[in-house]
């Protein structure tokens, strides 16, 4: 068996991370590559998936989507099948939702449907999530090759275009490059919990490679996302239907059983839905009592797959790492545990640059796409900025 990899557990760790959907080189990617289309009868949904973008362009999804056959989705098995069909439906109702001019208020009754039992079943709501746009929506160029720019493809997009599929592909590879850090993480929980100093040290400057290694892919965004381009052709559709001006009393999905024809009001698609910060966070006992975007952020964990929502609280927090350090203040961990913090708040700044130059200095020309408000709902400077300044206070040295 390769170094790194594992069969339950790999020797370095007791945590069986396969049983939380986690793996020991790609971390919260699928173990196995995301499907690129759907067993019959459900290739109907993969040709209307594929000549969505060109019908986008043009304004005429709605009427592409008005042939949407009616399919059964109690017959696709859990799993890749399922995350498959979630990844279409998602982009069937958002591109219904925001075809042209004026969002639309409802989402009907042969998308809602599916959409809302397929996202029962996975554990998240019915609307384009993190884990659906970025875990589930990319194939390897070379199947024999690592999961990186370069070598990843993205399967579905809205409009297409460099820019778009840039902005998905890079978290992706973010993805994969935190992969060998949560692995680091866990073995650092069981080396403090083992006393031992010098395995601790080592695993907690994995830790920091790995966000490293994010930092380096996130500062290759600008390379083919322009950020006029990402504000005014991809980001509007991102955006979900709470604490967002277009939709006041939210989305009514129509025939949802559940819902009784009563809108609903969930979250856009936004960063805040991976698993890898607030796993990280609550490793390294990253924590800001006061912090306003507390509750939010909670709130984002419903929108992570179910099993990554259990490894952040089972595992995450079952060693007091932070606390090991400050009482014994062993150097060279303490050394080590400073440099996760700084690789953190390196990771945090440049988001935050991002932030300010994709959105913040755009133009707003509607009331949907605003500058000040994330796709997620928040006041994205002030909070990333906050946050921004909590982890630095973390540092032990």
């Amino acid at each position: 068996m390769a170094e790194g990899q594992l069969d339950g557990t790999d020797g370095k760790t007791g945590v069986d991370l396969r049983a939380f959907e986690v793996d020991p080189v790609l971390g919260f990617l699928p173990a196995a590559d995301p499907l690129t289309s759907l067993p019959a009868p459900f290739d109907a949904w993969d040709e209307l998936a594929a000549a969505l973008p060109k019908h986008l362009v043009s304004g005429r999804a709605r009427t592409l989507l008005a042939d949407l056959p009616r399919l059964d989705v109690a017959e696709l098995p859990d799993g890749p099948r399922l995350e498959r069909a979630m990844l279409l439906l998602s982009y069937f109702g958002h591109a219904w939702i925001n075809d042209s001019g004026t969002p639309a208020a409802f989402c009907p009754a042969p998308i809602a449907v599916p959409w809302h039992a397929v996202a029962e079943r996975l554990g998240r709501p019915p609307i384009l999530s993190y884990a659906t746009q970025q875990l589930h929506n990319w194939a390897r160029l070379d199947p024999d090759g690592p999961v990186e720019l370069g070598n990843i493809r993205r399967l579905q997009d809205f409009l297409g275009g460099m820019d778009d599929d840039w902005f998905v592909l890079v978290h992706v590879a973010i993805e994969a490059a935190a992969g060998p850090g949560i692995s680091a993480a866990v073995a650092a929980q069981e080396a403090g919990s083992a006393g031992d100093a010098e395995l601790l040290a080592d695993r907690l400057h994995a830790v920091a490679e790995a966000l490293r290694a994010m930092h380096a892919v996130l500062a290759r965004m600008p390379e083919r996302c322009d950020p006029y381009v990402y504000y005014h052709r991809v980001r509007r559709f991102l955006f979900g239907w709470k604490d967002n001006p277009a939709f006041p009393d939210g989305l009514v999905y129509q025939g949802v059983t559940a819902y009784a024809e009563r809108p609903q009001r969930f979250s856009g698609e936004t960063g805040a839905q991976s698993a890898i910060i607030p796993f990280l966070d609550t490793v390294l006992g990253i924590a800001d009592d006061d912090d306003p975007l507390r509750d939010y952020l909670l709130g984002m964990r419903d929108y992570m797959p179910a099993r990554h929502r259990a490894f952040i609280t089972s595992v995450g927090g079952r060693f007091d790492l932070r606390g090991f350090l400050t009482a014994g203040r062993p150097a060279a961990p303490l050394a080590a545990y400073d440099a996760c913090i700084e690789a953190m708040a390196d990771f945090r700044t440049l988001h935050l640059r991002f932030a300010a130059e994709y959105v913040q200095r755009q133009a707003q020309r509607e009331e949907a796409n605003s500058t000040d408000t994330g796709t997620g709902g928040t006041p994205f400077m002030r909070y990333l900025g906050r946050h921004l300044d909590s982890v630095r206070r973390h540092a032990l040295a």
